[in-house]
């Protein structure tokens, strides 16, 4: 798998998002991306109870730890490359979480507008 160049929606270099947890569709601690990664996990957000609840209700339970996967189970305030669909859907919802700008990877402006992630930044 080839990544899509690391750049981040300010058109800088991409910065990490975690290292604990390490996250990532590469799980190399960025929201890089490539083709294969069909969710878009490339907007970088800092987890909220909120927001955990609604994945879960949603059917992408994020807080319960699964060892076989080498999964740790997030909590709030652990930094997370979420999809960006899934981040869209939280922002309409009203209970999107906080973003970092320079670790959301640019592609996730093919589906969230840059407005919508500055509403919901850190930086």
């Amino acid at each position: 798998m080839k990544k899509d160049p690391p750049i981040n929606v300010l058109g800088d270099p991409l910065l990490s998002c975690s290292e604990d947890p390490v996250t990532g569709f590469f799980r190399d601690g960025h929201c890089n991306t490539c083709t294969e990664d069909r969710g878009s996990h490339t907007v970088c957000a800092v987890m909220t109870d909120e927001f955990l609840a609604l994945s879960k209700y949603l059917g992408n339970d994020l807080s319960t730890p699964r060892p076989e996967f080498g999964f740790p189970g997030l909590k709030a305030g652990d930094r997370w490359c979420l999809c960006a669909e899934r981040f869209l859907q939280a922002a309409e919802e009203g209970c999107a979480p906080r973003v970092s700008l320079a670790a959301t990877h640019r592609n996730a402006l093919e589906i969230v507008s840059l407005e919508i992630l500055k509403d919901h930044a850190l930086d």
